[in-house]
């Protein structure tokens, strides 16, 4: 039987043997994380950390529509907006959260089905064991509101097949089960007509072993995805050094997909597509995951306190009228000073991780 330990509020968590289970409880919203949530999340993973009668932690989404669409951005839009320093408070706290995940001794096992998203991908992307089902949908489209892909996705990303990683951050394309497999991102397709098994079966789990035996038995081959037949015209396009080398090898292919991406892009931010591209390659070089989420905070401070995030958050979800005005409005004027500011120290409030 399982045992609610916390019923109410945005998190649900529960026991079961030797499971914990966290449930992300924002339906409406898409279980779209606050901060509240992830020091809730933080809090009950640590206890479970040091706690003997845990085996192994899953977390997963109430309702059926997603996993979790990413952090709360029109709270950061808000706070941005007002000069409250929650969006310094709210990424350092999500990160920490993400690395915790990334580095725990126990398995730890996400259900990324219907829609997951920017911090839901950093929520389930680096979890031990990441499950996808028919209904996963599953991206990384920050560029679109002048952000970029943080959360670390950098780091698994910039190690996709290829260049199907840039081409995944700098469009925003949707993966199915499949194609988040193949960029690394998830680990094993298993129907959702099959989730309600999971918690059972993996409440007597103690070790990794287990947790793989388990949810191998429950799984079953994905649908095909797109990604993997793409490589040719995706590793010729976005192998390109620069985003304006990008978007000239994507307007000479005629493939109808590199015209998808070309149309993608020329919809993004120019100074987002240019950090993310610039962040993407440091990326491929760093040895630890840390290092992506240190300088990922830098760059996310970096865009609250710039234009083209608000202006982005206000053009999709407060006043809807999707028509951002970027500034700049090109990738020519998206000048080296301009991408080198991302970059720089934050002085004290750098972020600080210990193993």
């Amino acid at each position: 039987m399982s045992e609610a330990l916390v019923q109410d509020g945005d998190v649900i968590v529960r026991s079961r043997g030797a499971l914990r289970r966290l449930t992300l409880n924002r339906p409406k919203a898409l279980n779209a994380v606050t901060l509240g949530m992830s020091v809730t999340m933080t809090e009950m993973m640590r206890a479970f950390a040091s706690d003997p009668d845990v085996g192994v932690v899953l977390l997963d989404g109430a309702g059926e529509r997603g996993f979790c669409a990413g952090g709360d951005i029109r709270a950061i839009y808000d706070a941005a907006k007002a000069g409250d320093p929650l969006p310094q408070k709210f990424w350092a706290i999500e990160y920490h959260l993400n690395v915790m995940i990334a580095r725990y001794r126990k398995p730890v096992v996400a259900i990324m089905d219907g829609v997951v998203m920017g911090g839901g991908i950093g929520l389930a992307g680096h979890a031990a064991r990441r499950v996808v089902t028919e209904r996963s949908m599953v991206a990384m489209p920050e560029v679109g509101i002048g952000f970029f892909p943080d959360i670390g996705a950098s780091f698994p990303l910039a190690r996709a097949p290829g260049f199907t990683g840039t081409y995944l951050e700098l469009t925003g394309a949707r993966m199915n089960a499949a194609d988040a497999i193949h960029a690394g991102l998830a680990d094993i397709h298993i129907p959702s007509a099959k989730l309600g098994e999971i918690p059972e079966a993996l409440a007597t789990c103690r070790t990794a072993e287990d947790v793989r035996a388990r949810l191998a038995a429950l799984s079953t081959p994905p649908a095909p995805g797109k990604l993997a037949s793409a490589r040719d015209w995706i590793d010729t396009c976005f192998g390109a050094d620069t985003a304006e080398e990008i978007v000239a090898r994507l307007v000479a292919n005629p493939a109808p997909a590199a015209q998808e991406a070309l149309a993608a892009m020329r919809k993004a931010s120019p100074t987002s597509l240019k950090i993310t591209l610039r962040n993407m390659r440091d990326a491929a070089k760093f040895s630890r995951i840390e290092e992506c989420f240190v300088q990922d905070y830098r760059i996310a401070l970096a865009c609250v306190a710039g234009h083209d995030m608000i202006e982005g958050i206000r053009s999709t979800i407060v006043d809807k009228d999707r028509n951002p005005q970027w500034r700049p409005d090109t990738l020519e004027k998206v000048t080296p000073d301009i991408v080198e500011r991302h970059f720089r120290s934050v002085g004290t409030l750098e972020l600080k991780f210990t193993d």
